[in-house]
């Protein structure tokens, strides 16, 4: 391990409990619970990195607060011995223990405090998930400093943004191409004392540049005194982490969570997913999502050290293509994705089975067939049939296991919206997507879906603990999201008016989503207030049921955008599915095959996204308008029908820009990059 061989061969020769010097560590957790105190706040917000804030206390959720290190202490009692992080290296999985990895966060800690971390002063963190991560991530906070995550595609000014933001007094680096950028924009960042690589060997000795082993040989030189002095002063209601937002909107906005926002959510939303204290059994997933982003980091890390989780790291290539190895070699028992995530296996599926020869092509397409009726039909009591047992047996669990998901029992989807047509398609391989539902700004999930609170389409219910009210209610039942909560953020760090504008004058946190609840408690989200469409006649138009409804039709369509906004009328930019590049990730000129099989049942010969485009390709463009009149002839008045659309030449991805970190179109950069073609939908 970069995490180094030395440090973990002095812990394994000694016994760990021996070296367990804070003394919360011995007490039981009843007592290190009532021991818990507060710093002294006066509002249920601030803006300030170092100021304290009122929690949500009430007769809902009136669990003790605790602290990171508390939270840390509590399963290294419980958990000690357990394996906490996987790591492959060459052929061979290392592996650490959740004492070990305690350890390795306290000489963290303390290499941190030897740069000279100051109190509510950040570490910024630049790189793919990894143990090394994990570990500064937990050091920070055990220093009393402030975690914050950059997203790895970032470019050296959006580093330079969040490094300053945060006040970062160290920035840790993955390797060389994360280690340019920084050194790019250091002389712009006055708070800087020191730089940490914790990959790949260092090119060349810099002033304050250090390897992860030197790092970590920093902390030799602090006492055990020295930092737990540090860590008997941290209040569960002080911030510990900073998540910035992706900046769909506009300039990033740092998002201030306490200790109590992280060790809360961490317990309840986890529990409501169903995932298991590891007395009862060991949670196993694989960490590939951005930590920079709240989702992956709520889900991998916090949630990992509550319960007891084994979190083994993806490759740094994962979503090229290497996941679906690493999750055959971990059998993991939950899994994370985003909805293009899913999206994206969905159709390397569709590619497999298309290429199978005729009668396994049938027995697949059958056997996917009686599991989504079947899950479609079935209530969580009722017995499944004879029929469906056999075809799951006989052909589901093999394509599962060819997934590395065979062990999977919870198969969570959050950060955006999932569409239908990808609910229903693992459906039929009779896997759940349990939706969560949530922001940055509520500590990831809000609501959650789960085995015991699952509704097809819905993001589940309010997670116990929490409350939620729909204000401007409309005569559908619609109306804007509110959220009440320990999970609730402390405020977005230096924006007195954005917080202002997040929060009611009663201190509820506005989603700025559009949902409704039925009668058993499940929300279902239909839209999101910024994105409403408000044509220049004044209807109120929701995009994404109508992008969702075309996307259905036309299979070709990778991502569809609808325009409209203070316009006469709706039109629509299309993009066709194409391969990906695995080195560069950008989209390529080749069209996939599922969208080369939906071209040839057509009669098409096309098989490049420029064969088509501009109108070369007529009876695509003819399929397209037909799906798109289909889906016009649902639409409840004339002002919700598409009336022109166009293929644009390139598929979105984040390297083009149009989409965020986490796969989520950043409409407002649409609009700008494809300013031409939207105008010319509307010239006279």
């Amino acid at each position: 391990f970069t995490v180094n061989k030395l440090f973990l061969g002095i812990l394994r020769s000694l016994n760990c409990d021996d070296l367990l010097s804070n003394a919360a560590e011995k007490k039981s957790i009843e007592e290190v619970l009532a021991g818990a105190e507060l710093a002294p706040a006066q509002c249920l917000w601030t803006t300030e990195a170092s100021r304290s804030v009122q929690l949500r206390m009430d007769e809902l959720c009136p669990e003790q607060p605790i602290t990171v290190h508390q939270m840390f202490t509590n399963s290294v009692q419980k958990y000690g011995k357990l394996t906490a992080l996987a790591s492959k290296r060459g052929n061979k999985w290392e592996k650490v223990t959740f004492s070990e990895y305690y350890h390795l966060s306290r000489m963290a800690a303390k290499g941190f405090l030897k740069l000279g971390l100051e109190q509510f002063h950040s570490v910024a963190i630049l790189g793919f998930n990894s143990a090394e991560w994990f570990i500064a991530a937990v050091g920070t906070v055990f220093a009393g400093g402030i975690m914050a995550g950059i997203y790895t595609t970032n470019s050296p000014d959006a580093c330079l943004y969040v490094a300053k933001d945060s006040r970062a007094n160290v920035i840790v680096v993955e390797n060389q191409k994360q280690l340019d950028k920084i050194l790019q924009v250091k002389d712009k960042l006055p708070h800087l004392k020191a730089i940490v690589q914790y990959s790949g060997s260092l090119k060349e000795k810099l002033p304050n540049f250090y390897s992860w082993e030197e790092f970590m040989g920093l902390g030799l030189e602090v006492s055990d005194q020295e930092l737990d002095e540090v860590i008997s002063s941290q209040k569960a209601n002080q911030c510990c982490v900073l998540i910035y937002t992706s900046g769909t909107t506009g300039s990033p906005k740092g998002v201030m969570l306490s200790h109590d926002n992280i060790t809360w959510t961490a317990h309840h939303a986890s529990r409501a997913g169903d995932m298991q204290p590891a007395e009862i059994r060991q949670e196993s997933l694989v960490s590939y999502l951005p930590l920079s982003h709240i989702a992956a980091q709520i889900y991998d890390l916090w949630t990992g050290i509550q319960w007891g989780e084994q979190v083994s790291f993806a490759q740094p290539d994962a979503l090229k293509g290497s996941l679906v190895d690493t999750l055959r070699e971990v059998t993991p028992t939950a899994h994370m994705g985003v909805p293009r995530v899913w999206e994206k296996i969905m159709e390397k599926i569709k590619e497999g089975i298309s290429r199978c020869g005729y009668m396994k092509r049938k027995l697949v397409t059958w056997a996917m067939s009686v599991s989504l009726e079947a899950n479609q039909r079935l209530t969580k009591d009722e017995e499944k049939s004879f029929l469906f047992t056999l075809a799951d047996s006989l052909v589901l669990q093999k394509l599962r296991a060819e997934l590395g998901i065979s062990n999977c029992v919870k198969f969570f989807s959050g950060a955006a919206p999932i569409g239908n047509e990808t609910l229903q398609f693992f459906l039929g391989l009779n896997i759940r997507l349990y939706e969560a539902y949530g922001m940055s700004e509520s500590s990831g999930p809000h609501f959650m879906s789960g085995p015991k609170v699952y509704r097809f389409s819905s993001c589940g219910k309010v997670v116990p603990g929490c409350r939620y009210k729909l204000v401007n209610v409309d005569a559908d039942g619609i109306g804007e999201v509110c959220f009440w909560g320990r999970n609730v953020f402390m405020g977005f760090l230096n924006l007195e008016d954005k917080t202002k504008e997040a929060l009611d004058e009663d201190g509820w946190l506005r989603s700025g989503d559009l949902g409704k609840v039925d009668e058993d408690g499940f929300l279902y989200i239909t839209g999101r207030i910024k994105e409403l469409i408000i044509t220049a006649g004044g209807e109120n138009v929701a995009p994404l049921s109508i992008e969702d409804a075309v996307k259905q039709e036309l299979p070709i369509i990778s991502n569809a955008m609808l325009i409209g906004d203070k316009r006469k009328f709706l039109s629509m930019l299309l993009t066709l599915k194409c391969t990906i590049n695995p080195e560069t990730t950008e989209p390529t000129d080749i069209l996939s095959l599922e969208a080369v099989e939906f071209c040839q049942r057509l009669g098409s010969q096309s098989t490049k996204v420029s064969g088509i485009i501009g109108g070369k390709d007529k009876i695509v463009y003819q399929s397209i308008e037909e799906g798109i009149a289909r889906v016009n002839s649902k639409a409840t008045s004339n002002a919700q029908r598409i009336q022109k659309w166009t293929i644009l030449g390139k598929d979105f991805s984040i390297v083009g820009g149009e989409l965020g970190p986490t796969m989520k179109l950043r409409r407002p950069v649409v609009l700008q990059i494809y300013h031409g073609e939207i105008e010319s939908f509307y010239r006279e």
